[in-house]
């Protein structure tokens, strides 16, 4: 059969968790995948790989990558003893960089992105899910959303965008969260749905976010206007919002280190991703892990991500997201590469089209110079990227 392109000789990992198939072959047309397996009889544009490693593309399926500021200096606060609640109770934390990106233009928003996403892409990255969450107000989440969306006209990359507008209370509404959710509601999440600018809708359900009653009313109004949820659940306290999350058919629950067996139950009965977020776990010096033992046993898909942010989680490695969930949660190597595939598709509704190489899915491959998959999960701070592919075309 005559296709666009066709990498020969290779070693192929169709779907993670499954054996390495020596002397693989792609074969690709109009940036979909045709055929993925032993070598067989497909002609095209050929490219020997020399025995290299080809997985799928990886996926980040949680950051905030859009943001500007630096808070450098809260990092050195922390070392000092302050906690991430003392720092955000005096004015820091979330709200400082929302002072920051309320200033910045979308121009500015992009030339500040570009470095950070160019650094996942060097990690494999070819799918990358990105946050409002900075601007709080319907004008600066709407700009933030737009530069997300615009990165991908930067860059061959895949950019699935999120409302999070319930990430924090603004100055302007303090003591007045409910108001400030009715202009979630009312507002922006109509806004977003009208411009197509995002696919999903998060929120901060925490003590220092939003309740769980102020979490439903966002998700209702989510739904109401054809957007999927997904939440930032169980990461300083248990709320139950994992839970909540489930009951409104989550695609994930994020962070999840204080979920009990209730929630773990939920989101098996859901299949609501539970997305992992090593670097912030990391970064903060928590204790607490996420259980990771108890979601396998439940048989939880688990899904990592970076969750790049400029407060917690300053990390551009998927790779080293990968590493850090072995060595700090011992997710196993196999754990991790579905974690950042198959999982990390679902993550972001997008199984059906990304995650592992078969028939009729987008030709999004990472092209390594290595072995084996291990090595992908062993490396920290190195990446073996030989080179992405992206819907067919080699970056």
């Amino acid at each position: 059969m005559q296709c666009d392109t066709v990498w020969t000789n290779c070693r192929l990992l169709v779907k993670a968790g499954q054996p390495v198939i020596d002397k693989g072959m792609i074969a690709a047309r109009g940036g979909h995948i045709v055929y993925a397996g032993p070598a067989a009889d497909y002609t095209g544009d050929t490219i020997d790989l020399q025995g290299r490693l080809v997985t799928p593309g990886l996926i980040d399926p949680h950051t905030h990558l859009v943001f500007a500021g630096n808070r450098a200096h809260e990092f050195k606060l922390r070392l000092d003893g302050a906690s991430y609640e003392d720092i955000a109770r005096s004015g820091g934390g979330i709200l400082s960089t929302v002072t920051s990106t309320r200033a910045a233009t979308e121009d500015d928003l992009i030339t500040a992105a570009l470095p950070r996403l160019d650094a996942l892409l060097a990690s494999g990255v070819t799918t990358v899910e990105i946050k409002s969450g900075y601007g709080l107000t319907l004008e600066d989440e709407l700009k933030m959303l737009r530069a997300a969306k615009a990165l991908a006209h930067h860059r061959k990359v895949r950019v699935v965008t999120t409302l999070l507008g319930a990430h924090a209370l603004p100055p302007e509404y303090t003591g007045r969260p409910d108001a400030y959710i009715d202009e979630v509601c009312e507002r922006m999440i109509p806004a977003v749905a009208h411009e197509n600018l995002a696919s999903a809708v998060d929120v901060f359900c925490e003590g220092i976010g939003f309740s769980p009653a102020q979490t439903e009313r966002v998700f209702m109004a989510a739904k109401a206007h054809g957007l999927t949820v997904k939440l930032h659940a169980e990461q300083l306290s248990n709320l139950h919002g994992a839970a909540l999350a489930a009951r409104y058919g989550a695609l994930s629950a994020d962070h999840l280190e204080h979920l009990d067996a209730d929630g773990i139950a939920a989101l098996r009965d859901a299949n609501t991703v539970a997305t992992v977020l090593p670097g912030a776990y990391y970064f903060m010096r928590e204790t607490i892990k996420p259980p990771i033992e108890a979601l396998r046993a439940a048989g939880v898909p688990m899904a990592i991500a970076t969750d790049c942010n400029p407060g917690t989680s300053p990390l551009t490695s998927i790779l080293l997201a990968m590493n850090m969930a072995a060595t700090l949660y011992r997710m196993t190597v196999d754990e991790c590469l579905t974690g950042v595939t198959i999982h990390a598709a679902q993550a972001l509704g997008l199984s059906h089209e990304i995650g592992t190489l078969e028939a009729g899915k987008a030709c999004d491959l990472a092209i390594w110079d290595c072995e084996q998959p291990a090595d992908l999960v062993y490396f920290m701070g190195f990446s073996p990227l030989h080179a992405r592919v992206f819907q067919g075309q080699t970056v």
